[in-house]
This record gives structure tokens, C-alpha cells and sequence, in this order.
């Protein structure tokens, strides 16, 4: 850290802590500079990301962009409140000039020419790019490990995943290697990851996030992008400036919440059980109408469209790159060739499945406001493994600890997960408040509210202070 770049409170140990609602004062009442605050961020990721592995690349362009974010408060000119904060992406989001691999030998040596969509409005709002985040390959697991990083390691029990496919982008935020993260959510890959390391993840409302200029949305419009953060009031800041500014929401109050604390017969383990109906209970002495029992409408012929648009969306992939089967997985190979065994009506027939459940799923909440689910049905698992094999005595397949999560990306609803009491052994837990298609500020006030009766900011992963 330079001089020039130090007033002093620059140098307070405490800085990563802070919420991004207090950098941002700090960097206008010049508290902090944003170049002092790149430069604690980028000292941590040196001195404690080679235990993690959250990142992929660090952007030598961050520091140009600080200070031209100093510049701007010097003239009294910032340009939004997140001018100057650092912003780590996941690695199958595009900013430009920087490596974007999607986790994939296929793209090990791709240089994105142009920023996406959501990293220009980003970007035009004066957030600084810190780096890229590891995902595992094509953004397709439920873990994040891949042939090109390595895996990304959870903070709070280093021997665990931090889940997939956003689990570099919820490591670097839950030890203050940056403030906020920019990922993506196809099936839960926002709120599972979220759930296992005690932070916000908000899957925005389908198209209140615009795609565009990066790699192909290979399961149709079901993945989203958005923020991962802290707290409720820096992923509201993160997710206002991509989607527009903030829209009204209905007053609050009491609102309609389902708890559904199992999808049939699917396993769900029986600590995170008990905690996210403790949660549930506490939403209800908060003043809103909870009730419990079964979803009201059937995910599996939605889930299966999901599934097989994720072959097709592969198969699209090989059809273009000329080494796909050579460099992706074998397992990806195998679905990329039935996606493209797949005729056209059998395609027009899995949309049609998902435009379907879409009606169903949004006549549901005309007579409830809010479901509410665990975000994960299994804790964190083995660092190597793809997914735990076992959950509460009963054998699952790859999906088995990811059943509460994908059906809210095929309707396209809008969801939030939050920390809930955690384990025993300190592990977090977390859950999930799902809304009306739209109703992404009615979750986020929701979740503030839940937020100032039940903080978590003061829970830390040991050893990374």
C-alpha cells in the first residue's frame, strides 16, 4: 500500500468486515480511498486465498480503475454507491481483457474481448473488478473443482466443498477477500453455495438481470445472474444496479409463507431439518401467517425438461467447438451426444413442459406470498467428491442434496437465501425464501427484516480474520 493511496483509515484491521453500505460511506466522507481499499482486499487474497483456491485471476487493471474512482470523489462525482467497492466474478461471467474459462479445458485460454451485459452496468457504476472465481467445468456441479484450478475449499472446514457451481465466488466473500461477488444461478448454484458458508444469495426474477455477451445460456433462460453479499443491504445495492434501480414493493407486514420442509419422499438431513423449521417458527413470531406442509404443484416433469435442456444446451456447445469432446468431461460428452440425439418436437416439447409449469407455479402464489424451503437438503461434503452419496441413511443420486433448489430456476421465481441458525459444529445452514415471479424487493425486505431480529454478520470462519 502506497502513500498515496493511505489516509488513515485505510489501515484499520477491520475493513473487510465492514458492510458494504459502510465502505461506500467511508469512501465518500473519505474515510478510506478506493485505492486503499483494493489494496487490503488484494493483500488478503495473497496472504490467505492459496488456502482456498476462491480465485482464479486477479485483475492487474483494478488498480487503474481505483484510482480513477478516487478521482471521482476528489471532484465530488461518484457515480453510484457501489463506485469504488471491489466486485470478484465467476469465472463463465465475461469482463473484459480478463481469462473467462467456464472451469473448462476448452477455454483455458480464452481472453474475454468484451465485458457481459451485467458487468458493464457494473462497471458503469464504478464497482472495481478484483478477479475471477473458480467454478467447476461448464458451471455444471453441485462442488467446485475442475482439471484446470483445482477445488475451492469452504472456510469454515477446509476438508469440505463450499458446494457449486459458485463456490469460489461464496469463498472469496465469507473471508473478506472481497466484499461482493457477481455469479450465476441455474439450479441453485447462488443460494446452495450461499446456505453452506453463511451468506445472502439472491436468484433474481427471470429477466430482471439481462443476458448477454459472454458465453451461451445452455438451459434455456433458467439461469440467472446475481449477487452474492454479507448481508441483505449489499446484495439489494448489487442486484438495484443490474436490474434498473430498485422497483416499489407492496407495504409490508404479514405476509403468506409455506414452509416446505420436504419434497416427498427425498431425504433431508435431519440437523438442517430442525434448524430451517426453527426459522420458520421465528417468521411467524415476526408477525407473518406460516403454515407448513407439501409444495402445491409437481417439479418432476419440470425438472426433467430442466435436465434435458442442459444436454441440449452442451450439445449446442460441441456443435461449436470442434475439440468438446475431446477436452469437456466424459460425463459432459455423454450428454452433449444424447442433447444432440434430441429432435426439434422433442426440444419444442421440453419448453413447452417448462412454459407450463410456469403457469401452475405462479397460480400457487395467489394464495401465498413466500415459500420457504432448507436452501440444501445434505451439509457439505468432501472436497473432491461431486455429491454426498448418502443423506440421512438414505442412498441419493447427483441431485439428491440439490431437490429444493432447481425447480425455482424453471419457473423463473425469484429466491433468496439466508443463514438460519448454524450446525453444531458451526457449520452454516441455510435457507431459502422463494416469491412471486417479480417480487424480488417483497424477498429482500423480508429478508431485512429477518436480518436485523436474527444478524449473523458476527459469525467468521476461524483463521481468517
Amino acid at each position: 500500500m502506497t502513500a498515496a493511496h493511505s489516509p488513515p483509515g485505510d489501515k484499520a484491521a477491520d475493513i473487510h468486515r465492514r458492510p458494504v453500505r459502510q465502505l461506500a460511506s467511508d469512501l465518500r466522507d473519505g474515510t478510506c480511498s478506493a485505492s486503499g481499499l483494493l489494496d487490503h482486499f488484494l493483500e488478503r487474497i495473497a496472504r490467505l486465498d492459496p488456502r482456498l483456491n476462491a480465485f482464479t485471476f486477479v485483475d492487474p487493471q483494478a488498480a487503474a480503475a481505483a484510482a480513477q474512482s478516487d478521482a471521482r470523489f476528489r471532484a465530488g462525482r461518484p457515480l453510484s454507491a457501489l463506485d469504488g467497492i471491489p466486485v470478484a466474478v465467476k469465472d463463465n461471467l465475461w469482463v473484459r481483457d480478463c481469462p473467462a474459462t467456464w472451469g473448462a479445458p476448452l477455454y483455458a485460454d480464452l481472453v474475454a474481448a468484451r465485458d457481459e451485459w451485467a458487468v458493464a452496468e457494473l462497471r458503469a457504476r464504478g464497482a472495481i473488478f478484483i478477479g475471477k472465481t473458480n467454478c467447476p467445468e461448464f458451471a455444471s456441479r453441485g462442488t467446485t473443482t475442475n482439471n484446470l484450478y483445482g477445488a475451492t475449499a469452504n472456510p469454515w472446514d477446509l476438508t469440505r466443498t463450499p458446494g457449486g457451481s459458485s463456490g469460489g465466488a461464496v469463498a472469496a466473500v465469507a473471508t473478506g477477500l472481497a466484499p461482493l461477488s457477481l455469479a450465476t444461478d441455474g439450479g441453485g448454484s447462488i443460494r446452495r453455495p450461499a446456505g453452506y458458508t453463511g451468506l445472502v444469495g439472491l436468484k433474481p426474477s427471470m429477466g430482471r438481470v439481462r443476458r448477454g455477451g459472454g458465453f451461451p445460456q445452455i438451459i434455456f433462460d433458467c439461469e440467472v445472474i446475481g449477487p452474492i453479499a454479507r448481508d441483505v443491504a449489499g446484495a439489494r445495492a448489487m442486484f438495484e444496479a443490474m436490474a434498473g434501480g430498485p422497483r416499489p414493493s407492496p407495504p409490508g407486514g404479514k405476509r403468506r409463507i409455506l414452509y416446505v420442509g420436504q419434497f416427498g419422499a427425498a431425504p433431508v438431513d435431519t440437523e438442517i431439518a430442525g434448524h430451517c423449521h426453527e426459522v420458520a417458527q421465528r417468521f411467524s413470531k415476526m408477525g407473518h401467517e406460516v403454515t407448513f406442509g407439501a409444495l402445491p404443484f409437481s417439479i418432476d416433469k419440470a425438472m426433467a425438461a430442466w435436465s434435458a435442456l442442459l444436454e441440449v444446451g452442451l450439445a449446442r456447445i460441441a456443435a461449436q467447438e470442434s475439440r468438446f469432446f475431446e477436452l469437456a468431461a466424459r460425463d459432459f460428452g455423454a450428454m452433449a451426444k444424447a442433447g444432440a440425439a434430441m429432435s426439434a418436437a422433442a426440444c419444442a416439447g421440453l419448453i413447452e413442459a417448462l412454459l407450463d409449469f410456469r403457469v401452475e407455479a405462479a397460480r400457487a402464489f395467489d394464495v401465498v406470498d413466500v415459500i420457504m424451503t432448507p436452501a440444501n437438503a445434505a451439509p457439505a461434503w468432501g472436497l473432491e467428491t461431486h455429491y454426498p452419496p448418502v443423506i440421512a441413511g438414505t442412498k441419493v443420486g447427483p441431485r439428491g442434496h440439490a431437490v429444493f433448489t432447481g425447480w425455482v430456476n424453471a419457473c423463473g421465481h425469484p429466491a433468496i437465501a439466508l443463514p438460519g441458525p448454524p450446525a453444531a459444529s458451526g457449520m452454516p445452514i441455510g435457507f431459502q425464501l422463494v416469491g412471486a415471479l417479480g417480487a424480488d424487493e417483497v424477498l429482500l425486505d423480508i429478508a431485512e427484516a429477518y436480518e436485523v431480529r436474527h444478524p449473523w454478520a458476527g459469525r467468521w470462519p476461524a483463521g481468517f480474520d
